[in-house]
């Protein structure tokens, strides 16, 4: 039995793909410590982990994108200390930490464990992964200083350590510049669990579902929108709106559209025909494996590379505006080239091995 750190952004979309890995590593004998379980301490407790209470935080993106970054540097200044404190007195012989999440690479540096990375969103580094996530016209400058003072703090080099194995939670044909990646990184695919309330809609009904996600969710005129377009339609609509918005300020809402902050997403799929998305990559996963057709409203530099994705490939439609939003969603529901595609796809995610397949990866990174 080997103990195994794990070190995630507490936010959804980077907690959600690791916990069936965690659930299976513990499955084979394993002990896992959990740091950055968020608001998810719950589903990481219910997957056999220890969940730290406190250990990382998550800075919520702001319109001040210089501001955010600087702020997750000050998150890193005051938690890879309280980190090291925890794994110093119970020392992991491996670090699994989120490609995304400076904490756990400076925790290993800091210890000097090895590691294993994991993704949930496409595989890049340095540039590549700057330009993935940053604003085109984003000068870096400050961050940058901040950054290189903090490492000098901490007494460790600026890049990250060189890891055992690059684990990444989708497949790699949706990868961008797939083929180029070396076999130090495996493509296992979304890693999914069926633990959700069991949600299901009016009988003869069509199911679109919408949703901008967990994050960049705080769209009132989008959701006004939505409702307004497919009011007393024969569409029922379950729209999750976040936790930034109340629901009362969207107005009267139609008998036929269902809101709440948030759906148990993956049961919400198994009955849509369609599903208007921020195109984050948990969601575009999920949609994958549910076969599931996409519409694909982008709110990020990051989602707009997954929709673009998405519709490079077949299994969706990218909007840049809500004009003929009915028609659009049944064309797309309908698209039986994109049904194909999506079927095709499907098999390739059963091939790619999930969880046990990481968890393999993870075992042989152990020794």
């Amino acid at each position: 039995m080997a103990h195994i750190a794990f070190v995630v952004l507490p936010a959804a979309g980077h907690v959600n793909p690791t916990l069936p890995l965690v659930a299976e590593l513990v499955r084979r004998g394993h002990r896992v410590t959990y740091a950055g379980a968020g608001a998810a301490v719950d589903a990481v407790t219910a997957a056999g982990a220890t969940a730290l209470p406190g250990a990382g935080s998550f800075v919520r993106p702001t319109a001040d994108f210089n501001e955010m970054l600087l702020g997750s540097v000050e998150s890193c200044r005051t938690g890879v200390p309280a980190l090291e404190r925890v794994f110093s007195a119970d020392r992991p012989h491996l670090i699994c930490y989120d490609a995304l999440t400076a904490h756990g690479w400076l925790l290993a540096r800091r210890l000097g464990v090895p590691t294993v990375t994991t993704s949930p969103t496409h595989a890049a580094e340095g540039a590549d992964l700057r330009k993935l996530l940053f604003p085109p016209d984003f000068d870096p400058s400050d961050y940058l200083a901040a950054w290189a003072k903090l490492v000098a703090e901490l007494g460790v080099p600026a890049e990250p350590p060189t890891p055992r194995r690059r684990i990444v939670f989708l497949p790699r044909r949706f990868q961008l510049g797939g083929d180029g990646f070396g076999e130090d990184y495996l493509f296992v695919g979304p890693t999914l669990t069926d633990k959700h309330e069991d949600w299901r809609p009016p009988a003869g009904r069509r199911v679109l579902f919408v949703s901008l996600g967990t994050v960049f969710n705080d769209r009132p005129d989008f959701f006004t929108a939505v409702t307004a377009a497919f009011a007393d339609t024969d569409w029922h609509v379950a729209m999750a709106v976040g936790d930034q918005i109340d629901p009362a300020t969207l107005g009267a809402i139609p008998a036929n559209v269902e809101v709440r902050p948030f759906f148990p997403q993956q049961n919400v799929l198994k009955y849509a025909a369609a599903f208007l998305t921020h195109a984050g990559m948990n969601s575009v996963m999920e949609a994958l494996v549910r076969q599931v057709p996409m519409i694909a409203y982008p709110q990020t530099i990051e989602q707009t590379a997954n929709a673009e994705r998405a519709a490079e490939l077949g299994f969706a439609r990218m909007l840049t505006d809500l004009d003929g939003l009915p028609d659009v969603v049944t064309e797309v529901a309908a698209d039986q080239g994109i049904r194909a595609n999506l079927a095709a796809m499907a098999e390739e995610l059963r091939e790619a091995g999930g969880a046990v397949a990481a968890a393999d990866a993870v075992e042989e990174a152990l020794n």
